[in-house]
């Protein structure tokens, strides 16, 4: 026998079993009281009208005073480092409160954030609250607390006044296209921040409208979510919120409505389907935001005045849930979208979950990612770089906000930024939680100030502007935690990705000053794998900051292959003198 044969002989067999498993939370309400107490056997599951077999079931109650005081706090910071990472508050339930100034009259406005005034006056500890505004941009008011007097005065703060600062002239398709665009976007930064915390999101969503085209087509995907197609993905929004767990509950702005035809003061008889047609087609709207509601879990609010009753009941509603899971038993991954059902053996209940997921082959996906990064590396553009080694150039952002105009001359230009890294860096953008990172931030004391014939300096980016006015040259430490990349295991054996490291410097009038772009390619093994999950990717860049005015630095680590982001921002002088140092910037 040949010692391959004795080898082949000796090798135990190996059985590969590959299950993918479906999670599902789901609300189950009787008499609009949360139901309690049940078990997997009370749940009826079937997928595409396949029967399917719960193999876990676990019950969630709303957090209470007790429960919230055992919260565990943010760690502290070492001086002068930064991060995108919050403390994870619970594993139940978050509630999100978005207030959309966009689509909703000045008026409805003020009624709903009086409301929320008024609810979160009185509103006991609980689970963790988050809130967000969104005019002609995403922002984030005030994240995630179970503090009601910080919930309080951010609702109070300036922070909430909307600011419609760009509006779109043009034909009314033109505009309803604009603001669709608006709303996916700002859904998708929505989204990116969402994705650090684990358990169910109750998105709250005050708005008096929702866009829509003639055509009355769908909004498209906003949320990154495994089970999603990453590139060209034709579904609409709530097809994005599989495995997000994020459950869409609109609230009507306008609260009750009644249409004019049905008013005291029309003396008319109404029309067939008026209740349908009013209002700039509102029936039309509500039964969109059914639809949303219904497909992630959610429930729609409409036609009733109480607006801060709502969220006491959504609070309530979206945090007594069970969470199941099965193991489908359909092994055709083929991208489409499958429908679930589930019923009760209990009469009269009523059930709130997502509607379905899209079967993705994983398999396909990953050689998409591997194709997707050997173009990347190897590109018209040049030829791979040595492993792990970072090449910097300027960050090309676009947006409202203009990048620096004056690279060196033997700059290697960078490839276009993906539109959602781009909005991901403007200045006031929510922050983006899919890569957690730390970054230390350090300045040199000498101030430097260049003449028309000195030499431009490596990698300073400096716009026009700036170039020849005094400057500090500040360090920026980033260490992204490896737990939150996702690097592609190839035929090699290897794991393979490739990581962009951002710095912007704004002005306060969000113009950019500076920025640059490190990039780094990714080939590594497994025992460089478990080291990276251990101890993260770190990557060094000096940037140049004028020495005097108010300026903020944005950072961002991007993983260009997988569209994971991660984000944070402040204010270029809370970076405080460490020992040894002496920064003198003037205002």
């Amino acid at each position: 026998m040949s010692a391959a044969q004795d080898q082949s002989a000796q090798a135990p067999a190996v059985l590969s079993v590959t299950t993918h498993e479906v999670l599902l939370d789901v609300v189950v309400t009787d008499g609009g009281h949360a139901v309690t107490g049940l078990k997997s056997t009370d749940f009826i599951v079937t997928e595409n009208g396949n029967p399917q077999v719960v193999a876990s079931l676990q019950e969630h109650r709303p957090m209470t005073a007790a429960t919230d005081a055992q919260v565990v706090a943010k760690p502290p910071l070492a001086p002068n480092t930064f991060t995108n990472y919050s403390a994870v508050a619970n594993a139940n339930a978050y509630t999100v409160i978005l207030l959309d100034a966009l689509n909703t009259r000045l008026d409805d406005q003020m009624s709903v954030r009086e409301a929320l005034i008024r609810y979160l006056k009185d509103r006991p500890p609980g689970g963790p609250v988050a809130i967000f505004e969104r005019d002609t941009k995403m922002h984030l008011v005030q994240g995630f607390t179970s503090d009601p007097q910080v919930l309080l005065a951010a609702a109070q703060s300036a922070r909430n006044n909307p600011q419609l600062l760009k509006m779109v002239r043009g034909t009314r398709e033109e505009n309803l296209v604009y603001r669709m665009d608006d709303v996916t976007l700002g859904f998708q930064l929505l989204g990116r921040y969402l994705a650090a915390f684990p358990g169910r999101k109750n998105l709250i969503w005050f708005t008096g409208a929702l866009p829509q085209s003639n055509a009355r087509e769908p909004m498209s995907d906003p949320f990154n979510d495994d089970f999603r197609i990453l590139e060209g993905d034709p579904h609409a929004l709530t097809a994005a919120l599989t495995l997000s767990r994020v459950a869409v509950y609109p609230v009507d702005a306008r609260a009750l409505q009644v249409a004019p035809q049905y008013e005291a003061a029309s003396n008319r008889m109404p029309q067939p389907n008026a209740m349908i047609h009013f209002d700039n087609g509102q029936g039309f709207q509500h039964t969109n935001l059914d639809l949303i509601a219904e497909a992630t879990g959610g429930r729609a609010f409409y036609s009733s005045n109480g607006l801060g009753s709502k969220i006491a009941e959504i609070e309530n509603n979206g945090s007594s849930y069970y969470t199941l899971t099965y193991a489908t038993t359909n092994k055709d991954w083929n991208g489409e979208l499958r429908h679930i059902r589930i019923e009760m053996n209990h009469p009269h209940v009523k059930l709130q979950y997502r509607q379905g997921y899209f079967a993705v082959d994983r398999t396909k996906q990953e050689q998409a990612q591997l194709d997707r990064l050997n173009k990347a590396q190897h590109g018209e553009n040049g030829s791979a770089g040595d492993e792990g080694s970072p090449e910097q150039t300027h960050a090309e952002v676009s947006g409202e906000q203009e990048p620096a105009k004056t690279p060196p001359v033997n700059a290697e230009k960078s490839a276009p930024r993906k539109d959602a890294f781009n909005d991901a860096m403007l200045l006031g953008a929510v922050p983006a939680e899919e890569i957690i990172f730390n970054a230390h931030v350090s300045a040199s004391e000498k101030v430097v100030q260049l003449s028309k014939d000195d030499a431009w300096p490596q990698d300073n980016y400096l716009a026009a502007d700036w170039k020849y006015k005094p400057f500090h040259t500040y360090t920026v430490e980033f260490t992204a935690d490896g737990k939150t990349l996702q690097l592609t295991k190839g035929p090699d054996g290897l794991r393979h990705g490739r990581m962009a490291f951002v710095s912007i410097v704004y002005d306060q009038t969000a113009q950019n000053v500076n920025s640059i772009l490190t990039t780094t390619n990714l080939d590594i093994d497994e025992d460089q794998y478990k080291e990276l999950l251990q101890h993260g990717i770190t990557a060094r860049q000096e940037i140049a900051v004028p020495a005097k005015g108010s300026f903020f630095l944005r950072l961002g680590v991007d993983d260009t292959v997988n569209d994971r982001i991660g984000t944070l921002e402040f204010a270029v002088d809370q970076v405080r003198p460490e020992a040894g140092t002496l920064i003198s910037q003037s205002k």
